[in-house]
């Protein structure tokens, strides 16, 4: 007798009466092909963990001790921080477990809240991009209505829409995905629950959800794009216009630290999709280790960026340190 496999939606939309011993949790296998070196992979993974930690809260800080910063451009910032941190806490524990623990096993709610955490912060951070592109042409191109436009009421309703825009994006997969009877091998092919990695368990034809989390990235990051691209083409048009040279490295200065994060969040972000959807020639463990670094790495840098080349920030990062040293140097 032949079986036929059912169609994924079908199964998703269906009651949920499927269980199984392997449904009632995951195992992680890390970086598949690399599990020799785990120990040893884990060192750089801490590091850049330490270092975002470090980095993402001291911005917080800064921002919320100094009254000369609270603006929109620093509140945006400020997001990006939060999201950073709340990023790579969702995966980089329990990687470490895996590399160092050999604690493979993951609940099967946990596996998929996990999954829903990683997906709609990654495009939250895409939103949050996008506002940091409105938040330099509005200051650059219109400097004197600024503060008229941007009010701490429409900040916080910018935030609040792109939180939700990256909830809608991600409830519906994240539902039907757990949705799904998981008969077969529980076995994850990757070090945290990507959801093409956990939609290739389930029994049924992975293939409509597997093209939604890839349409849906793409529209969503291309349609963000779009909106930078026009944002900084008018900001490049009226920087060229300005009369003072001081003035005009100034606004390529601050959007520079912008456009380094957005290609460093973009670039990877999307070979990451295309390689784990299309990359048959691509060796499973380079998949999964750039799936892992395009979700630490970002996170890592955004503060070292915005600290380098923003002003303001840098000034505030010596301050605070510079004091700290004072007080630490014994009085004579």
């Amino acid at each position: 007798m032949i079986h036929h496999k059912t169609n994924l939606f079908e199964m998703a939309l269906a009651p949920s009466n499927h269980t199984s011993s392997s449904s009632s949790s995951f195992s992680l296998m890390g970086i598949p092909g690399l599990e020799a070196s785990h120990v040893w992979m884990g060192i750089p993974f801490c590091s850049m963990y330490i270092i975002a930690l470090l980095g993402n809260s001291i911005i917080l800080i800064i921002v919320r001790l100094d009254q000369t910063l609270h603006e929109p451009m620093y509140y945006f910032l400020c997001m990006l921080a939060a999201i950073d941190l709340v990023m790579t806490t969702s995966i980089v524990p329990k990687m470490l477990g895996i590399f160092w623990l050999n604690s493979m096993e993951i609940a099967f709610d946990a596996c998929f809240t996990q999954m829903f955490f990683v997906h709609s912060i990654t495009a939250a951070e895409s939103g949050v991009l996008l506002a940091m592109a409105f938040d330099r042409y509005v200051a650059i191109c219109y400097p004197l209505r600024y503060q008229a436009i941007l009010t701490r009421q429409k900040v916080t309703q910018i935030g609040l829409a792109i939180l939700l825009r990256a909830g809608l994006v991600m409830t519906p997969v994240t539902w039907m995905m757990k949705r799904l009877p998981y008969c077969g091998s529980n076995v994850i092919a990757h070090s945290y629950c990507e959801h093409m990695a956990v939609v290739k368990l389930a029994c049924a034809d992975p293939r409509a959800i597997s093209q939604y989390c890839v349409v849906g990235p793409t529209l969503l990051v291309g349609t963000d794009t779009a909106f930078i691209s026009v944002s900084y083409g008018m900001i490049l048009r009226a920087v060229l216009r300005l009369a003072e040279k001081e003035a005009r490295l100034k606004a390529i200065g601050t959007c520079g630290s912008h456009l380094c994060v957005m290609l460093l969040y973009y670039l990877p972000g999307m070979a990451s999709i295309y390689t784990q959807s299309f990359g048959q020639g691509v060796a499973r463990w380079t998949q999964v280790l750039l799936a892992d670094l395009y979700l630490t790495l970002p996170p890592m840098l955004n503060p070292v960026i915005y600290s380098m080349r923003t002003k303001q920030i840098r000034k505030r990062v010596f301050k605070l340190f510079g004091q700290r040293k004072i007080l630490a140097e014994p009085s004579i």
